[in-house]
C-alpha cells in the first residue's frame, strides 16, 4: 500500500472529525479497583478517543484500571454495575473524538481477572491498542479502531468458544491466534491486504491445523478499511 496515501487519508480523518487538545498540565495517575461480589461473569465497555490503550489478564480482583493523562478534562468516566451475576464496567474518554498530537499524555492499563467469563468490547478512534487476551475466560471480543494501531494476543488454552470481531479503520492490525486451538477466520483488508502465517485459505476463509480436530474454537471476522491486517498462529 502506498505510504503517502495511507499518511493523507489520517491526516484528512483527522482534521475532519477530530478536535485538537492543547491544554495540557502535569501527568496525573488514578486507579480503580473492582473487587468479584456475587459476579460470575463481566461485561468490559472500553471508549477511548485518542491515547494509547492496553488490557490484559492477571488481576487478583474481578478488575483493576491505571490511568495516566495530563488533560485534566480528559479524565476518564468509570462506571461498574454488579447487581446478581452479572458486572457490568464501563470506561469512557470524556467529550468527542481527540487528536493525539503533541505533549499530550492519554493512557488505559485495565488488567481483568483470568477465572471470570468476559465479554469485552473496545472503542478507539486514535493511538495504539495492545489487547493480551489470551489468559483470560473470553465469551466475546469486539473491537472498532479508527486511525492507529492494534496488537492483539490470544494465544492460551481457551475454555470455550468464542466470538472475535473487529473493525479496522486506518492503520495496522496484528492478531497472534493459538496453533493448538481450532481457529476460522473470515475477513477482507478493505485498501490494504490480509497476510497469514500458521493458516491455510479453504475457500472464502482461513484454518489452522488444529481446527479439524479441536475441541475448543475461536471465531475471527476481520474488516479492515484502509491499512493490513496481519494474522499469525503460532
Amino acid at each position: 500500500m502506498n505510504v503517502r496515501c495511507l499518511l493523507l487519508a489520517a491526516g484528512v480523518l483527522c482534521l475532519g472529525s477530530c478536535v485538537i487538545e492543547t491544554s495540557t498540565g502535569p501527568t496525573r495517575h488514578d486507579s480503580r479497583t473492582f473487587d468479584r461480589g456475587s459476579a460470575e461473569r463481566l461485561s468490559v465497555n472500553l471508549n477511548m478517543g485518542a491515547g494509547n490503550l492496553k488490557v490484559r489478564g492477571g488481576s487478583s480482583r474481578l478488575a483493576q484500571a491505571d490511568f495516566a493523562y495530563n488533560v485534566d478534562s480528559w479524565k476518564p468516566e468509570v462506571r461498574y454495575s454488579g447487581a446478581g451475576a452479572h458486572g457490568s464496567l464501563t470506561i469512557n474518554q470524556p467529550g468527542h473524538s481527540h487528536s493525539h498530537f503533541g505533549s499530550v499524555k492519554y493512557e488505559w492499563d485495565l488488567a481483568l481477572n483470568d477465572d471470570i467469563p468476559v465479554d469485552l468490547t473496545a472503542h478507539f478512534g486514535a493511538g495504539e491498542a495492545r489487547l493480551d487476551l489470551g489468559s483470560l475466560a473470553l465469551r466475546s471480543v469486539e473491537v472498532e479502531m479508527g486511525v492507529g494501531e492494534l496488537r492483539m494476543d490470544l494465544r492460551g488454552k481457551p475454555r470455550h468458544d468464542y466470538d472475535v470481531h473487529i473493525r479496522g479503520g486506518i492503520g495496522e492490525a496484528t492478531i497472534h491466534l493459538p496453533a493448538n486451538v481450532g481457529v476460522y477466520a473470515v475477513g477482507s483488508g478493505g485498501i490494504g491486504e490480509i497476510k497469514t502465517s500458521g493458516l491455510r485459505r479453504d475457500g472464502d476463509h482461513w484454518v489452522n491445523d488444529a481446527y479439524e480436530e479441536s475441541k475448543t474454537r475461536i471465531h475471527l471476522d476481520i474488516r479492515g478499511g484502509i491499512g493490513s491486517i496481519n494474522l499469525i498462529a503460532d
